[in-house]
């Protein structure tokens, strides 16, 4: 058995196993077992926090039906790999080409695991660390105070708490304390600028992060409660510190433009993700519901051309696919071949 086959009998250790449908005889409390004492962040005592939304509509778009989705079979690396980031509560740094399926890892593990809503950190080129843990509303706070004082009589009115203005963002809401961690996706790492990889390097060693804001007006309110990156959820934060318990599922992806930090290396484990074989790739279709007529003959032309193009993501044939489905494919269309080229071409000329 080569290394990217998967076995005959799940192996004893794995916890997550790649297929993208929940787990529903397995609940990972009861699987994952304590972390190594170099990377245990729980503290006795501390409230954690259980109650996690749901986005079965995101991860939908992403994978597909839940009932389709087990059909689509990875490989052994990739199982190994995230079993690996879990037992260790490291963050897995996931390369490849655009459209190899590393940000829809993040969301498999999610609804296998039955994790909750993903909560994807999107990076740009003026991403900062603060950026990705919280934002804090300066003007806003200074308006209410002003408001406040405007009014009749002065000062009659009762000045909002500070946790009004404060909401964490992707990455600060991921270290929530929780019973069981959450899923974050760094999504495409190599656009930011190159402080970002060494300034992760705290939060993912310490598994805290301090909102001075907060810290500052602790004296007075020494739990505030704010928003959080869930739409509708808050959390309570005690003296200006957000401390995870589970440390989160980090999936960071990269598309092999840049080369980061060897400390940063180091503390990630790294998966490579290779390009669909025509088998994923005839699941992933179906996983979509997609009507099976002219598949095979796409998939194959599919294959071809990404191979000839140096790279195609999977999303483009299923684009092509509906289309064909939709009524626009005819066999003796003579303009189908020419708008399935510019679908494939696309990408390829802007050099994304």
């Amino acid at each position: 058995m080569s290394a990217t086959e998967l076995p005959d009998r799940t192996p004893e250790w794995w916890i997550y196993r790649g297929t993208g449908d929940p787990l529903h005889d397995m609940h990972l409390a009861d699987r994952l077992p304590p972390p190594p004492p170099w990377r245990d962040f729980r503290r006795d005592g501390e409230p954690l926090a259980v109650d996690v939304p749901q986005d079965e509509a995101e991860t939908g778009r992403r994978l597909g039906s839940e009932r389709r989705y087990g059909s689509v079979r990875p490989n052994r690396a990739e199982v190994d790999m995230v079993n690996a980031a879990l037992y260790l509560r490291r963050p897995l740094l996931v390369t490849g080409k655009p459209g190899s399926g590393k940000s829809s890892l993040a969301y498999r593990i999610s609804r296998e695991l039955r994790l909750g809503r993903v909560l994807r950190w999107s990076i740009t080129s003026q991403t900062t660390l603060r950026s990705g843990l919280y934002d804090y509303d300066a003007i806003g706070r200074v308006q209410a105070s002003a408001a406040r004082h405007a009014g009749p009589g002065g000062t009659g009115a009762e000045e909002p708490p500070i946790g009004d203005f404060v909401r964490l963002r992707e990455l600060g809401t991921a270290f929530l304390p929780r019973h069981l961690p959450r899923v974050l996706l760094v999504d495409e790492l190599d656009k930011a600028e190159s402080d970002l990889p060494h300034d992760l390097l705290s939060i993912f060693e310490d598994g805290e992060f301090l909102i001075p804001e907060l810290a500052r007006d602790a004296r007075r309110s020494p739990v505030a409660e704010v928003f959080t990156a869930d739409p509708g959820y808050t959390a309570q934060i005690e003296n200006g510190v957000v401390r995870c318990s589970a440390f989160p599922i980090v999936v960071i992806t990269s598309n092999g433009e840049r080369d980061f930090p060897p400390a940063f290396l180091r503390r990630c484990l790294r998966l490579e993700m290779k390009d669909p074989d025509p088998a994923q790739l005839a699941a992933i279709v179906a996983a979509h519901a997609l009507d099976p007529d002219h598949r095979a003959v796409l998939i194959e032309d599919f294959v071809a051309r990404r191979a000839a193009l140096g790279g195609l993501p999977a999303d483009k044939l299923l684009d092509a696919i509906f289309l064909a489905t939709s009524g626009a494919y005819e066999p003796d269309d003579p303009g189908w071949p020419g708008l399935v080229d510019a679908l494939w071409q696309q990408l390829n000329q802007q050099g994304n």
